[in-house]
């Protein structure tokens, strides 16, 4: 039987390395796809399957229909929901979280908020949950995974309880296992697990440690638990965001104890951290599991690995030295669903001819309906101006900056902008945001306005703006760009025709923000000696570079 298992297993890497040894092989010839499409037309996909900043993200099948979610922090609206047919092309199709129980979050709180939320379908009902390291365990629930979803409920007051995830057993019994942030509770590396109500409002008890990771698993986090084969699973990160891998622990008692075992790691690839994801098996019998890799200022990408299950055991990606632990595929044949599925990718162009923003749009806090407007001024967004508050050091500390993911390695961000009301007019513009951001915006001084370049490093730490090439324009009609090359440096453009374009000041090199990667947005304001006057965005179109 030994030698059948080892005869097995090698097949089974034969298997993996002939695919990515063949498939590499075809990585031009999807070199000039979409903006951040991952789809290769030719029944293979490439990593990361979503060029943007969807980071701890998981995912649940429903019949022949995958839907995902991901951390959002202090972005409103909050965790966005993605929908997917092949796992390879996604699309956003909703928001849990419209609005947010706590009122800090009227105002930007970098890096605090909605952690690593989980998704799940039970009893003809779609459950999110996630923990907010400071102030609990909070829930909501939806018929249908597009909204609209209930309320968020507080399930459990607590400090540094994170990365939630519900699981009902077939005694009917449910459970909730969860893991801690050392930052709020001093405590971390440990997974624990609690008896919960069924309708997952209630905790039932102070929870078990099940899993220690102090020793061979440091830092073990964003617990995901399943059943198959008799086995209780928990698949969790370890080892921190960088260097970390994806450890999956194993029992036959929902207590445990548990074996563990390391299934994915770096190994030979550029691919750091490949952890901190969901796993789902299709109605054809492959299993396939999502998770993220660290990009820097482009946050935390999403990438889709092969899953093959060997003793019980998975074997995720590719194992290329032998060695029992699979590494991360670049280029891969699609998921087996059964048919093909038109490319499509999150959104990010929006021409505003809608009655509602575009889902891939998040607010720097809680939004408000007084900050803009897409019926004022047919198919455009009018973003009103809004008082910088009190006591903001910089841009940074705006809540009024409508922003979106930067979608790709490399592209192009435009902006049709009409500003009527000149003398009034405080600042307006687009921006790149991180923990340092520069921005290209119009504003008036002294009575006439002009176009700027303003570039703030260490804005996390309350630095100082600088402004740079400053040049007097006309009102009317001016549009806005910015070029995004490989390594997140950006050059800022404008232009009067959309053709000719001139540009301003020197390269800027994005970071990343608080746990998330870098955002680009749009943004109006005014300071308290200025009225200010709304503006009007026609579009906004995103294109490759």
């Amino acid at each position: 039987m030994r030698f059948v298992n080892d005869f097995f297993r090698a097949s089974v890497i034969l298997l993996f390395v002939f695919n990515h040894a063949f498939y590499s092989q075809k990585q031009e010839v999807s070199k000039n796809s979409s903006v951040c499409g991952a789809d290769n037309g030719d029944g293979t996909y490439k990593n990361p399957i979503i060029f943007a900043d969807y980071s701890d993200p998981d995912l649940v099948r429903v019949n022949n229909e995958f839907f995902m979610v991901s951390s959002s922090f202090s972005h409103f609206p909050g965790i966005p929901v993605l929908h997917s047919k092949d796992l390879v092309n996604w699309h956003i199709i909703g928001h849990v979280a419209l609005d947010y129980p706590f009122d800090e979050f009227k105002r930007p709180q970098h890096g605090k908020g909605i952690w690593a939320p989980s998704i799940r379908f039970h009893d003809d009902k779609f459950w999110v949950f996630f923990g907010d390291p400071d102030h609990g365990v909070i829930m909501s629930t939806s018929s249908k995974p597009e909204g609209p979803w209930e309320p968020l409920h507080l399930v459990k007051e607590a400090k540094g309880w994170i990365d939630t995830c519900p699981f009902w057993d077939d005694d009917g019994n449910a459970y909730l296992i969860r893991a801690w942030a050392k930052s709020r509770s001093g405590i971390n590396s440990i997974l624990s697990l609690h008896r919960m109500s069924y309708d997952g409002k209630t905790l039932l008890d102070s929870g078990t440690t099940i899993f220690d990771g102090h020793v061979n698993h440091p830092t073990i986090e964003g617990p995901k638990m399943y059943k198959r084969n008799g086995y209780y699973f928990i698949f969790a990160p370890a080892g921190g965001v960088k260097p970390g891998w994806q450890t999956v622990l194993r029992s036959k008692n929902i207590y445990g104890p548990y074996e563990d075992k390391i299934v994915l790691e770096q190994g030979s690839t550029n691919i750091n951290g490949p952890h901190q994801g969901g796993w789902v098996e299709l109605e054809s019998g492959e299993s396939w599991f999502v998770h993220f890799q660290d990009r820097d200022a482009y946050g935390r990408v999403v990438h889709l690995n092969p899953v093959y299950w060997i003793d019980d055991w998975p074997l995720m990606g590719i194992d290329l030295d032998g060695n029992g632990i699979g590494e991360p595929v670049h280029i891969f044949n699609k998921p087996d669903v059964g048919r093909k599925y038109p490319v499509n990718v999150p959104q990010t162009d929006d021409e505003f001819d809608s009655n509602q923003l575009g889902y891939q749009w998040q607010w720097e806090a809680i939004g408000s309906s007084s900050w803009y407007s897409l019926q004022k001024n047919k198919d455009h967004l009018t973003l009103n101006s809004v008082l910088i508050p009190e006591n903001s050091g910089n841009l940074r500390d705006l809540p009024n900056i409508l922003a979106q993911k930067f979608p790709s390695e490399e592209f192009t961000f435009t902006a049709k902008l009409k500003i009527n009301d000149a003398d009034m007019l405080g600042r307006t513009g687009l921006i790149i945001l991180g923990q340092d951001y520069s921005s290209l915006e119009v504003r008036n001084l002294g009575k006439k306005l002009f176009i700027s370049r303003t570039i703030c490093s260490d804005a996390d730490k309350s630095g100082e703006e600088t402004i740079s090439d400053s040049v007097e324009i006309n009102p009317g009609i001016i549009y806005l760009k910015v070029y995004i090359s490989k390594g997140a440096v950006c050059n800022f453009a404008y232009s009067i025709d959309n053709a000719n374009y001139i540009l301003s000041g020197k390269a800027f090199r994005a970071k990343a923000g608080r746990w998330v990667g870098a955002k680009i947005g749009l943004f109006n304001i005014h300071s308290k000696h200025e009225k200010g006057s709304d503006v009007l965005y026609d579009w906004v179109r995103v294109s490759p570079l």
